[in-house]
């Protein structure tokens, strides 16, 4: 269980995020959304522990994510990034198992992990022999989401995972997490632009605006219940008002 309460977070004076509370269960995934600055991200980081908030508390099964737990607790988040975030001087094995590696795994339990995961995203294991900058953008994407789920994590974050991809490569992307994330039951939190996506992933979308959570439901909430202006213009914004028939 992720429980965020009361989560702020200011840079030079201006809020960023406003005060945050949300609670996410095992097998759940959540959607952030909203425009660029809205504080999405920043949620994302503090999630993770990567910006300290000003106010308010992370909590994982239980316990509190202090300076003291950071890091210990840190190897129960698995976090992916746009475009996989790979080390380029790294093979796309040594990406993957960078943390095992760091701990101290068998090298055994390393090489059975490593090919549990590569099967799991459908990647063939050959192509973990090459570098970042050998590999397509959906491959890259790939040996990320391997990377966030090696040390088996709790919860695993994904901040705008599949921003950079083509149409088509995304699609199939799309199809195999939304799968790994049914299958594995974790918590589950990502960042998107798009509404669309957040509607595929979600079991709730929370639409941010200036700092805040302005709604939080369905997509067909979003589409047919927008709690005011600012969400209704939002959504004719991404076009799903007109691709679902209903008049702005």
């Amino acid at each position: 269980m992720l429980e965020l309460s009361g989560v702020s977070k200011s840079y030079d004076g201006r809020i960023i995020l406003q005060p945050t509370s949300l609670t996410v269960a095992p097998g759940e995934t959540v959607v952030l959304i909203g425009p660029s600055g809205c504080g999405k991200s920043t949620l994302l980081r503090i999630i993770v522990g990567l910006v300290s908030p000003d106010a308010g508390t992370v909590w994982l099964d239980g316990e509190q994510l202090t300076e003291q737990t950071l890091l210990r607790l840190r190897s129960r988040f698995g976090y992916v990034l746009q475009d996989g975030g790979l080390f380029p001087h790294l093979t796309g094995r040594d990406n993957v198992a960078i943390m095992a590696d760091y701990l101290n795994w068998d090298q055994r339990r390393i090489q059975t992990r490593v090919a549990e995961l590569a099967h799991l995203v459908r990647l063939p294991l050959e192509l973990l022999a090459r570098y970042p900058t050998q590999m397509s953008g959906g491959q890259r994407q790939r040996v990320g989401i391997m990377r966030a789920l090696m040390l088996d994590p709790s919860v695993v974050l994904l901040d705008e995972p599949m921003g950079a991809l083509d149409p088509l490569v995304r699609a199939d992307l799309q199809q195999d997490l939304k799968d790994i994330f049914d299958r594995l039951k974790k918590v589950v939190v990502m960042v998107t632009h798009d509404m669309g996506e957040a509607g595929f992933f979600a079991d709730r979308i929370l639409l941010l605006g200036e700092g805040r959570v302005v709604q939080a439901g369905s997509l067909d909430d979003f589409i047919h219940r927008p709690a005011n202006d600012f969400v209704r213009r939002f959504i004719t914004a991404q076009r799903l008002l007109t691709l679902a028939g209903v008049n702005p």
